[in-house]
């Protein structure tokens, strides 16, 4: 199955895609990715023992405040007026789940924004957990849904 990329002109050049002729709906994404590191990490991170804060508070605010800024960090991506962001995390015994999610109403999706929301709050905890963590990892950022229209 070949698909055409809508970021390239006929001549392979980048573009930004118009979105001029396209309504205004309801869309939202929900967006999902995981930070690996030893349990003892993530006891200190549970207990609020790290050096530098809490943790998980700050990585919340951190991808809000990048899922506003989308359109500054990926380069063809448009500005758009978001609703709602929100960033969650589920505590396992060797690992972080980040899920964020996202709604605007816009012509074009917000996925971008979902993706870069959990991409940065995993940042974010990483940076606050590695002098304790060499080793961590940022694995599975991924896209679980978007949709378009009115909700069902």
């Amino acid at each position: 199955m070949s698909m055409a990329l809508s970021h390239l002109d006929e001549q392979g050049k980048a573009v930004m895609v118009d979105v001029s002729s396209k309504p205004r709906v309801l869309r939202s994404a929900r967006a999902a990715g995981r930070i690996l590191m030893a349990a003892e990490t993530l006891g200190l991170l549970r207990g609020n023992l790290l050096k530098k804060g809490d943790a998980l508070a700050v990585a919340r605010v951190a991808g809000i405040a990048a899922a506003k800024r989308t359109s500054e960090l990926i380069p063809l991506c448009h500005n758009i007026r978001i609703d709602q962001v929100s960033v969650d995390f589920t505590l396992g015994e060797d690992f972080i789940e980040i899920e964020a999610g996202a709604v605007c109403t816009e012509s074009t999706g917000i996925e971008m924004e979902a993706l870069t929301a959990v991409a940065v709050a995993a940042l974010t905890l990483y940076d606050m957990c590695k002098a304790a963590d060499k080793a961590m990892r940022i694995t599975d950022i991924r896209l679980l849904s978007k949709t378009r229209g009115k909700p069902e």
